[in-house]
């Protein structure tokens, strides 16, 4: 990649998990009843044909890794699990009480925070909790996040036999000075153990987390991980950019210095080299910074064109509503956002006065959904199109008109009234996303709120 595009297009962006991104939700506008009103229109669309979507925030963990931008809650005190479990029960017993008719749920996923911090039975008692005023989706699909330090084989059986077949590894690197500088000492031979032990249970999706930039990480770091991460043959991995964000997360990304993390050409030569050698292993490129082989659920979405992207990254189908429960989560009603309290004492002190816990949000208007149907376009097929009848025309026209410059870099070719990224464009994509994000451009923001785009 030209070095001269790295420094022309590597600029602070989002990451489009959104639209509109968290920062320019109108709350002012939102209200608890506004987001009930969204979230019982939009289950009633969709219950019945695709079922909801479930992601459910589990914030412990037992020690703090300074690479994290996730909200999470240090302790060694696993009493802390029991009265966590009620609270989301009790969350989501709210929910119920709202609904029409009892909810279909076609995905589940734990996220965290560290959900191999909670006992094996503490999460079967969590699962089987929600499916007390729930139905399992004949075609589920279930997945959490496992430490490859804490989860044990009694967590994969327990969580296989409710009905999970996908697991994600956070790993990183295997770097021992890299992992001393994140504060994630973690070997090898732990995410080994855990990855065979996934593949002998049933698991038919085994996932990999891995990130380039981290602090002191060297392209021989990377190329050692990437050749330990092709002998244990994960279905999918994620490969990303570290986000050097330590004006937002505090001292815990104040554990080096900023001139010990990776930038620019150098920054990008680790993704290009490792990208390199996962293509000569057999993965193929999905969306952006992640991979998968052709066997993967995630492959075969992408090549059906029904890969989605939302709070929970990519996910392989697509629900209209995704309901998030515990503390921080966001939800999804396709028409307006609902993010919980973001401290545990504020969690429970909501739910114990029997409210749903949301504290901030944002419905969107005629303009967002249009302009989020374009960017989910890019992020998970590289390609948009719009029609020349719609009343949208004239901000069309003036997005393609900034995008001038980067059809003529060769970053996405514009024809027929469709947008195309090109092979050379891929990594420059949150930044193509970037013209179409009319709120940004109308307020640009006066602190630098978003991490490197490249």
């Amino acid at each position: 990649m030209s070095v001269s595009l790295i420094q022309k297009y590597n600029v602070p962006g989002p990451r489009y998990t959104s639209y509109p991104t968290v920062p320019y939700w109108e709350e002012d506008l939102f209200s608890l009843e506004s987001w009930k009103n969204t979230l019982i229109k939009s289950f009633e669309e969709s219950n019945h044909s695709e079922g909801i979507s479930l992601y459910i925030h589990l914030p412990f963990c037992e020690s703090l890794c300074t690479f994290c931008g996730c909200n999470k809650r240090i302790t060694k005190r696993h009493e802390v699990e029991n009265p966590y479990i009620t609270a989301l029960l009790k969350e989501w017993e709210l929910y119920c009480i709202l609904l029409p008719s009892k909810p279909l749920i076609k995905e589940i996923h734990l996220g965290g925070g560290t959900p191999t911090f909670f006992s094996p039975e503490n999460l079967k008692t969590l699962i089987n909790g929600i499916f007390l005023r729930a139905i399992k989706a004949p075609k589920h699909e279930f997945s959490f996040e496992g430490h490859p330090n804490n989860t044990n084989r009694t967590h994969l059986q327990t969580l296989y036999n409710l009905g999970f077949r996908r697991v994600s590894y956070g790993v990183q690197d295997y770097s021992e000075k890299v992992q001393q500088a994140i504060n994630r000492m973690q070997p090898f031979h732990n995410v080994a153990k855990v990855t065979f032990w996934a593949k002998e249970i049933g698991y038919t999706s085994v996932g990999h987390d891995l990130i380039f930039g981290l602090p002191f990480q060297t392209l021989e770091d990377v190329i050692d991980t990437i050749d330990k991460t092709n002998s244990l043959q994960p279905d999918r991995l994620a490969f990303y950019s570290y986000a050097h964000v330590p004006w937002i997360k505090g001292n815990g990304q104040r554990g080096f210095n900023d001139n010990d993390v990776p930038k620019d050409d150098a920054k990008r030569q680790l993704y290009e080299e490792g990208k390199k050698r996962l293509a000569a292993n057999n993965y193929h490129e999905i969306g952006m910074d992640h991979f998968a082989l052709a066997t993967d659920s995630m492959y075969q979405s992408f090549q059906d064109k029904k890969l989605h992207r939302n709070f929970m990254g990519y996910t392989s189908s697509k629900t209209k509503l995704m309901n998030g429960l515990g503390v921080s989560s966001i939800s999804d009603s396709w028409y307006s956002f609902a993010q919980n309290e973001k401290t545990i004492e504020e969690y429970y002190n909501r739910i114990d006065r029997n409210e749903l816990p949301v504290f901030r949000g944002h419905i969107l208007t005629e303009e967002d959904l249009k302009i989020r149907k374009h960017i989910l376009n890019l992020m998970c097929q590289f390609t948009t199109s719009w029609d020349t009848k719609e009343s949208f025309l004239i901000e069309i026209t003036e997005i393609l008109g900034q995008l001038h410059e980067m059809e003529t870099d060769g970053l996405i070719v514009i024809e027929n009234n469709a947008l195309t990224v090109t092979e050379k464009g891929k990594p420059f994509v949150r930044n193509i996303c970037m013209a179409f994000d009319l709120r940004l451009k109308r307020k640009a923001p006066q602190t630098q709120l978003f991490s490197m785009t490249v």
